[in-house]
């Protein structure tokens, strides 16, 4: 087994004696037996208001009801994607800090593309095979510049605390969980895996989860609306969406068979099952499995559990926030969480833990339901490609052509790099490059606004949205030039939406906190997801992460 570098722990504490030292967190109660941490992948605030009538009294609304609703919550980074988001949560520290840029960046030394977890030392355990991407498919928590909660827990407590976290997605579960998680377990084609960086082997629970087969028992199931039509209409509005996405033979309208379109298990049934609402009831089996075998709730000190699903997003992704898969997504999630704090009751003991939902960012709405509400609404589908081409063509007017086979920039999402050895053709810096593509970009209609290194590296304020970027932008991984679009003008090719913008319908995201000690309460103040992680330390008793930068909610 690979063990845990101990010079994290050192980094950890090298890196917070730069920053002014923070007080110990004073415990007002005893601290819960168990703290819980949900993260619902693109679940937007308004999801808890729209669909409320249809939700089950156990679940959403059992957790506003008798717990604490902040009702004004936001992500105050600009970049809303879901690695940004979930490294948040538990460190209190945006990308500025803990690197974490996006789920994918371009490294400015190889000029290849990085997923955020990756880690070529820290290979998948409980794959089933090992081909010529196993170095590659490798996970680890080494790109992740802070420390969380989870990680301050463990410094105090040691074994006397354990730390899982488990998730539909690689990114979700490593993130929250931190660098000195006990276990951290996803989803890769159905089977829940970890990597060597936790351990060498699956434990025998979690291998025994998997022997049951529980995806493939779900294939060629049929799929359909859990209530009235009617509802949905009046809720959501029509099914059949022609920007809906039908991938995965997954159709635009209820009812749908989950076979990813084949009539043998493959991986496209895989990717189906992934918008499949036994997505979230897997996951939510294995949580309560891993709660069960490993104790939690039991041991000497706290304990602390993070559980990340992403079904919702796979279906935000697919058919826009205001579909008909979407709410019915959302009321068997209803579900699901009403079973888990069901079972928490019973396992843990109703007085004895503590939940926090959360999620990473919202969803933009799709173009076309706006411009067929009111045609005058500026909003559209850019195509990104033109982007670039603009840009490469501004610079080539602007400076002149470059020896083939050298080119200006490269992509890296809503953003460019300059390639160095252009620059040094043209003996430019990179500040006047910046410049020349901010003019070439805000000439473009869709633009909203750009933003360069050296604004960022500056120490000058920026206007609101800029600052917001200034929080995604990190020196050694950012990009040299990151543009913003106007509203409602949403980068996702033809069908379907996506997120990763500083508007409200990215940022809003729920803050609802329930359990052990807390009264129930609507809370109507602007917060940050940033003030997740020095709120439950003070919970559990605890130094809020050494970066962190929110404050303590109550």
């Amino acid at each position: 087994m690979l063990p845990k570098p101990l010079y994290w722990l050192a980094w950890s504490l090298l890196f917070a004696g730069s920053l002014m030292a923070k007080p110990a967190a004073t415990a007002t109660r005893t601290p819960p037996r168990l703290a819980v941490l949900i993260s619902i992948d693109q679940f937007r605030y308004d999801y808890l208001d729209r669909y409320a009538s249809v939700f089950g009294p156990d679940g959403f609304r059992r957790l506003r009801d008798q717990g604490i609703d902040f009702r004004d919550c936001h992500y105050r980074h600009g970049v809303t994607k879901t690695a940004p988001g979930h490294a948040l949560m538990l460190s209190g520290v945006h990308a500025n800090v803990h690197a974490i840029v996006g789920n994918e960046w371009t490294d400015r030394t190889t000029w290849l593309s990085v997923n955020n977890v990756e880690d070529s030392a820290a290979p998948l355990v409980g794959v089933e095979t090992a081909g010529p991407l196993a170095a590659k498919t490798g996970r680890s928590p080494r790109n992740f510049h802070a420390t969380t909660v989870g990680d301050e827990l463990k410094l105090r407590n040691g074994a006397n605390s354990r730390v899982v976290s488990v998730a539909n997605k690689d990114r979700s579960a490593i993130l929250m969980g931190g660098r000195l998680a006990d276990a951290a377990y996803w989803v890769d084609r159905g089977r829940f895996v970890t990597s060597r960086y936790y351990r060498d082997a699956l434990p025998a629970w979690a291998a025994a989860f998997n022997a049951e087969g529980r995806p493939e028992k779900s294939f060629g199931q049929e799929w359909d609306r859990l209530l009235a039509p009617e509802l949905y209409e009046r809720l959501a509005g029509p099914d059949d969406v022609a920007t809906e996405n039908p991938a995965n033979g997954l159709g635009r309208t209820f009812p749908r068979k989950i076979d990813g379109g084949k009539a043998a298990l493959g991986n496209e049934f895989y990717a189906a099952y992934q918008l499949a609402p036994a997505y979230s009831e897997l996951l939510a089996e294995f949580a309560k499995t891993a709660v069960r075998t490993e104790q939690l709730g039991r041991h000497p000190a706290t304990d602390l559990l993070c559980i990340g699903f992403s079904q919702i997003d796979h279906i935000g992704h697919a058919f826009g926030p205001d579909s008909q898969e979407i709410m019915d997504a959302l009321v068997r999630l209803d579900r699901v969480v009403a079973d888990l704090l069901h079972f928490l009751d019973g396992e843990v003991g109703a007085g004895n833990y503590v939940v926090v939902v959360t999620a990473d960012h919202g969803v933009a709405p799709m173009p076309e339901r706006l411009q067929a509400m009111n045609r005058d609404i500026d909003c559209g589908r850019p195509v990104s490609a033109e982007f670039t081409a603009a840009v490469e063509k501004g610079l080539t007017e602007r400076f002149g052509p470059l020896p083939a086979p050298l080119y200006w920039v490269m992509r890296d999402g809503s953003a460019f790099h300059f390639r160095p050895e252009a620059l040094q053709a043209k003996q430019l810096t990179s500040a006047q490059a910046e410049e020349a593509a901010r003019a070439v970009l805000l000439a473009r209609p869709e633009m909203l606004a750009v933003y360069t290194r050296a604004d960022f590296l500056a120490h000058r304020p920026l206007d609101a949205i800029g600052e917001m970027m200034r929080l995604s932008f990190h020196p050694a991984r950012s990009a040299d030039v990151m543009y913003v679009l106007k509203p409602y003008w949403v980068e996702a090719g033809k069908l379907g939406s996506t997120h990763g913008t500083p508007f409200n319908y990215d940022t809003h995201v729920p803050l609802l906190w329930y359990g052990a000690g807390l009264e129930p309460a609507v809370r109507a103040e602007p917060v940050g997801v940033d003030d997740l992680a020095p709120t439950l330390s003070g919970i559990l008793g605890l130094t809020a992460p050494p970066q962190a930068m929110g404050r303590k909610l109550f």
